[in-house]
C-alpha cells in the first residue's frame, strides 16, 4: 500500500534566530583550517550557509556553500584556501533570501585591490542606501544589506583601507560586527552602539590573531582571549602589529540583551560576564519572582537548561530532564500522510512519562514568540501524565520586532503584543505563566549600566526604525500544522 509522503518546513522551536557568526584569522600557516574550526564553534549562530575567504600572495581564494559547516567544507575545500590570513561566516538570513548568491563572505576586486567582508547584524537604512546607489549606476549581485557596504567602500577616495572603511560605515545605520580581509590586513569593526559582539584573541602557537563573534570559538582554535572589540572601534591587524582606531563619536552602548538570554553559546563570555552563569542567575531571579508549588523543574532543551538549573537551585525543587531533544534533525522532515500527532514538536522533543507522570511540573524556556510551539510543548508534557504545567520564561514578554539582525515575526504575529499574560496562558494551555521582569533581567546579567538594547521587550528602539521597515527580512519561524 502506497502512502503519500511530503516534505515540510521544520520549525526551530519558538525562538528568535541570530543572523550569523564571523571569524577572522591573521598570521597562521593554517588560517583556513583554523577559520573552519572557529565556524564550527559558531554554528549555533547560523546554519543556512557557510563560507571562507583566504588570502595568499595578494590573491583571495573563496569556498562557500549552502548548509552547515560540515556540509560545505571537507579536506578538498580547505586545501583550496591557502595563505596565512582568512575570514569566515555562518549565516541565518534576515535581510536577503536563503540562496547561494547571498552566502558570505562577500568578496570583490576593485581599484584598490581585493576585499572581502563578513557581516553580523542588520543595516536599518540599507534599502534607502541601495536605492541611492542604484540611481547612481550601481549593480547589485545579491539582495543582502551587506553588499551596500561594499558599494559605499568602492566610492570612497584614499589609499588607506581603514580610512576608506570608516568613511563607508559612517554612511550606514544599524548593527554590524564585521571581519574584513585585504591583501595585507585583517580588519574588524563594531558599530558605535555595539549591538553585536566581537572579540580579539591571540593564537598561542603562532602569535597570530583571531577576531570572532564569541569567545567559545577561541577555545577551539587554540587562542587566548585578549579583549572585546569596543563599540565604534576599528581594529587593523597587519604584519606591523595591531592598530586601534575610534572613528565614531561615542554614543550609549546598546548590546543586544538577547545574547545573554539565548543567542550566545553558554560557554562564551560577553563583556566580562560568563553567559552560563548569567542564565543560571536569570533562573534564580525567576524563582524569586514566580515561586510555584511544584514537584520538579524541567527545561525546554537546550535553551532553557541553565535558567531551569538556577530556578531549581533557588527553589529547592528537583531538576529533571523531562524533555529529551533530538539533536540530529535537519531543517525539513517527512511526515506520514495520516497525521494524528504533533510531529513538528515530537520529532525534536520527546517527553519522559516515567519522570512527568502525576507531577506538578515547572517548564522553563527562554522566550515565547508566536506561542505555537509553546502550546505544543505544554500538550506534550500533559500527554506524558503531568498533573500541572507551569510555564516560566527567562525573558520579558516579546512585544516588538527586531531590526538589528534578529529574525523576528511582525508585531501582529508576536503573541505577547496581541494578548495579555493571562490570555497567553490560556492559549498555550498552561496552569500558570510567568515572565522575568526587565529590571530583574538586568540585575541578573550584571547591571543596566553596561547598556543594552531591549527594544523587543520595551519598544525603546535606539535607532529610528519605522514599523514598516525590515520587510525584506526572511521569517523562518514556521508553525507546524
Amino acid at each position: 500500500m502506497h502512502t503519500e509522503r511530503w516534505e515540510e518546513q521544520l520549525i526551530e522551536d519558538d525562538h528568535f534566530h541570530d543572523e550569523c557568526g564571523v571569524i577572522g584569522v591573521f598570521g597562521h600557516p593554517e588560517a583556513a583550517n583554523l577559520t573552519y574550526l572557529g565556524l564550527y564553534a559558531l554554528q549555533h549562530r547560523g546554519q543556512e550557509s557557510a563560507g571562507i575567504v583566504s588570502e595568499d600572495q595578494g590573491k583571495l581564494f573563496v569556498q562557500r556553500g549552502m548548509g552547515r559547516v560540515a556540509d560545505v567544507f571537507g579536506l578538498e575545500q580547505i586545501s583550496q584556501l591557502p595563505g596565512e590570513q582568512a575570514i569566515g561566516h555562518v549565516r541565518y538570513s534576515t535581510a536577503g533570501g536563503s540562496v547561494l548568491r547571498n552566502t558570505q563572505p562577500i568578496f570583490i576586486n576593485y581599484r584598490h585591490g581585493a576585499f572581502a567582508v563578513g557581516h553580523n547584524g542588520n543595516l536599518v537604512n540599507a534599502d534607502e542606501l541601495r536605492l541611492r546607489l542604484e540611481q547612481e549606476g550601481a549593480i547589485f549581485h545579491t539582495d543582502m544589506d551587506t553588499e551596500v557596504i561594499v558599494h559605499l567602500l568602492a566610492r570612497v577616495p584614499g589609499d588607506d583601507p581603514g580610512t576608506r572603511l570608516a568613511a563607508a560605515l559612517k554612511q550606514v545605520s544599524g548593527a554590524y560586527s564585521l571581519v574584513c580581509l585585504t591583501e595585507t590586513r585583517l580588519i574588524g569593526a563594531r558599530d558605535p552602539m555595539g549591538f553585536r559582539p566581537l572579540v580579539l584573541g591571540r593564537l598561542i602557537d603562532s602569535g597570530g590573531f583571531v577576531l570572532a563573534s564569541e569567545t567559545c570559538a577561541l577555545d577551539l582554535m587554540g587562542a587566548e582571549f585578549v579583549r572585546d572589540i569596543e563599540p565604534g572601534e576599528l581594529i587593523i591587524i597587519s604584519k606591523e602589529g595591531i592598530e586601534s582606531r575610534r572613528p565614531f563619536a561615542p554614543v550609549e552602548r546598546r548590546m543586544c540583551v538577547f545574547e545573554y538570554i539565548y543567542f550566545a553559546r553558554p560557554d562564551s563570555v560577553l563583556d566580562g560576564t560568563h553567559v552560563y552563569s548569567a542564565r543560571k542567575q536569570i533562573g534564580r531571579a525567576l524563582a524569586h519572582l514566580h515561586p510555584r508549588e511544584a514537584d520538579l523543574v524541567v527545561p525546554v532543551p537546550d535553551s532553557g537548561v541553565a535558567a531551569a538549573m538556577g530556578y531549581a537551585e533557588a527553589s529547592g525543587l528537583p531538576f529533571e530532564l523531562g524533555l529529551i531533544r533530538n539533536h540530529y534533525v535537519g531543517r525539513t522532515f517527512i511526515q506520514p500522510a495520516q497525521r494524528g500527532r504533533d510531529f513538528g514538536v515530537k520529532v525534536k522533543l520527546n517527553a519522559q512519562p516515567n519522570i512527568l507522570r502525576g507531577k506538578r511540573v515547572i517548564l522553563v524556556d527562554d522566550s515565547i514568540v508566536r506561542g505555537t510551539t509553546s502550546a505544543k510543548i505544554v500538550n506534550l508534557v500533559r500527554a506524558a501524565g503531568a498533573r500541572e504545567v507551569h510555564f516560566l520564561v527567562s525573558s520579558p514578554p516579546t512585544t516588538g520586532p527586531c531590526y538589528y539582525g534578529i529574525d523576528t515575526p511582525d508585531r501582529s504575529q508576536l503573541i505577547a503584543a496581541q494578548h495579555s499574560i493571562e490570555e497567553v496562558r490560556k492559549i498555550i494551555g498552561a496552569d500558570s505563566l510567568g515572565y522575568i521582569s526587565l529590571d530583574a533581567l538586568y540585575e541578573a546579567v550584571g547591571a543596566r549600566t553596561q547598556g543594552f538594547c531591549d527594544a523587543c521587550f520595551s519598544d525603546d528602539y535606539p535607532l529610528p526604525t519605522p514599523e514598516g521597515h525590515g520587510s525584506r527580512q526572511l521569517h523562518l519561524l514556521k508553525e507546524v500544522k
